[in-house]
This record gives structure tokens, sequence and C-alpha cells, in this order.
């Protein structure tokens, strides 16, 4: 019986590989959902409620997660996802980091049956002493298609001001250049919670070799019940192989029905964001802060009319406005300052309002 599952295991995965070779097109290089979510503080205190952070972490396949204070706190969240789902969960967790009395943990946490740990998981060697907490990083395996990639995750220091974030922001460069010597011919990712707006002039540096998949909305929880700074990201190469369909952040208090109050108490003080790769999909009952980013917008691979195939609405970023493709001003707004949409109730959630014109 042990043999014939060995063979049987040995077939499938010789399969797998021929399709992915014959067949690139048909590879949709990693069919999962990728996430990273700053936990505030897990794993410190009584008040985290486990089953909330499981209803929401369930929603991906794959997450980096930042803010871990010990290794209990994210033992507790792979048990809770394993009796959310129904599933076998994983973690792999740093050890702790900083320059001071005050330390962190990086962790990844992933579903089993999509995603498995493949090599490569290190502390970056800061030997210049330029990050208080040094990025985590690990290559991962899509079970769904075989194809790799390389996630680095970070929480920058926060500080008393900007000032104070932008060396390690600038230092994200050389520590960008480092993963793409240590996971060769693998896509490389870099996710956290950066303390700082991807429209920051520091980015400079970074965005030689990167973009980020978010450049509207805002992922932390105001205190007065709003979201407030755009601090969490997702890079990718500029001329990524991820076959990138939708990147966004999630609203987890409407999830689990919350006010911002008690989200920031029980849960956390900021929202996950993700990305599907191939035909993935974010999992049932999600809801998006803002809306997701047009294919175009993400890798560049897709038409615009392919793109308006999808995204039937436009709306204009600088006045907030929306057209649907029957409005006379549809036509007009400028590339530039478009947005696109799958309904305008997916652009009034974003904030838009319908233009005058529209019957």
């Amino acid at each position: 019986m042990r043999a014939s599952r060995f063979l049987k295991r040995r077939c499938q995965a010789a399969l797998l590989a021929l399709c992915c070779t014959l067949f690139p097109i048909l590879n949709a290089y990693a069919d999962i959902v990728v996430g990273s979510w700053n936990i505030q503080r897990l794993g410190h205190g009584s008040q985290k409620s486990y089953p909330a952070l499981a209803a929401i972490a369930s929603k991906v396949d794959l997450l980096a997660v930042q803010e871990v204070m010990t290794e209990d706190g994210i033992g507790k969240l792979e048990r809770q996802l394993e009796k959310h789902s129904g599933e076998s969960w994983s973690y792999l967790a740093s050890h702790a980091l900083g320059d001071s009395s005050y330390k962190e943990m990086y962790a990844f946490v992933w579903r089993d049956s999509a995603v498995e740990y493949s090599d490569g998981a290190v502390v970056y060697l800061d030997r210049g002493n330029r990050f208080a907490r040094e990025p985590f990083s690990a290559k991962f395996r899509s079970k769904r298609s075989g194809a790799e990639l390389a996630l680095g995750t970070m929480h920058v220091v926060f500080g008393k001001r900007i000032a104070d974030r932008t060396p390690e922001i600038k230092e994200l460069a050389n520590y960008w250049q480092w993963m793409q010597d240590v996971y060769p011919r693998t896509p490389i990712v870099l996710l956290g919670d950066f303390n700082l707006p991807p429209s920051n002039a520091e980015w400079g540096p970074v965005k030689q070799y990167a973009k980020p998949l978010l450049s509207e909305g805002a992922s932390t929880l105001s205190a007065k019940g709003h979201y407030a700074n755009l601090y969490d990201n997702i890079w990718v190469e500029s001329n990524t192989a991820l076959s990138i369909s939708d990147a966004g952040i999630i609203d987890f208090p409407k999830i689990i029905g919350w006010n911002h109050k008690k989200s920031r108490k029980h849960v956390s003080d900021h929202a996950p964001i993700y990305m599907t790769l191939g035909n993935s999909t974010l999992g049932n009952g999600s809801v998006r802060v803002a809306p997701s980013l047009a294919v175009n917008m993400i890798n560049g691979l897709q038409s615009e009319e392919e793109n308006e195939a999808r995204e039937r609405v436009r709306g204009n970023r600088n006045s907030k406005i929306y057209h649907r493709p029957d409005c006379p001003s549809y036509s007009r707004v400028s590339v530039k300052n478009r947005t696109l949409f799958e309904s305008g109730k997916s652009a009034e959630s974003a904030g838009y309002r319908l233009a005058g014109n529209c019957s």
C-alpha cells in the first residue's frame, strides 16, 4: 500500500511537471491568495480574539505576519485557523528581532492544501545595522501549479517622525537586490508594514526595481472609526512574471461586524492586504476597503480593451466622480486620472459619486 501511494504521487508529480513544461500559458503561476498583516502585538496580553483573527486570515492561502510578540501567539493562530477552516495549516517564524529591549518576530502561515515551504528561510544579515528589525524571507511553492515565489516581510520602525522611517525605506533597495541574488530565477515579493505610503519620494531607490500593488485607499484603522494611512503594501518586480489578477485591502471590521474601536482592541489596528495569483479569488464574504486594482495597473499585460471588458465603470481620481459606460462623459475620463471599478456600487463604496449627466 505504501509503495503504491508513493508511485502514484511520483506519477502525479511527473505529470504536473510535464504539463507546466509543455503548456506554460496554461500554468497560472501560483493559483493562491497571498496576504500580509500586521497583527498588532500578536501573542501579547489576553485581549486578542483568535476566532476573529482566524475568520479573517482564512481568506488567504499564504500570509506574512508582522509584529509577532511570541511564538505562542502565531501557534494559537495556526490552531484556530485549523479549527475555523477544518484544514491543516503550518507556520514558520523568525527569532525575536530588535536592537533594544523591544523585540518582534516575523512569521509566515499557510494552508497546507495550497502551499508548501520550499527552502531558503533566512533573516537578512544586516552588516551595516541599518534595520531595527531585519527582514525575514523564505521561498514557497504553490501546490496548485507547482510554481515558486520568494517572500520577504518587513516592519519598518515607526519612530517619532517620518525622518525616523526613511533610512530603512532607502535600505530596502539593497535588500531587494540581495533577495534577487539569494532566490535567482524566482519571482520576488516584499510585503509588510512600511509606515510610509508608496507615494513618498523616499521610495525612489526601491522603485528602480519594484512597484507597489496598492496606491489608493488606506490600511490602518483610526480610533475615530475610519481608515487613515496606506502603510501596508505588497511590492513586486517591475517586470514580474507573476500572474496577478487582483490586489487590495480587506475591510475586516465589516466581515466580523465590529466597529473600529472593538476591532483595534481585539484584532489589530491594521487591515490585511492581499494579492490573488492565477485563477484564485479572495475568500467568500470578503469586503474591500478600496476597489480591486485593474489588471493593467498591476502587471501591464492586458490591453485596455480587455480590462474594459472586466471593469465596466470608470472613476476620476481627481474629482471622485464615476461614469457608467452609458454616461456622456465616459470616454472623456483621461487615462492619467482613470481608475476602474466592477460596478457603480464598488465605486460608491470607495467614496466616488455618480456623474450628474448620467441618466
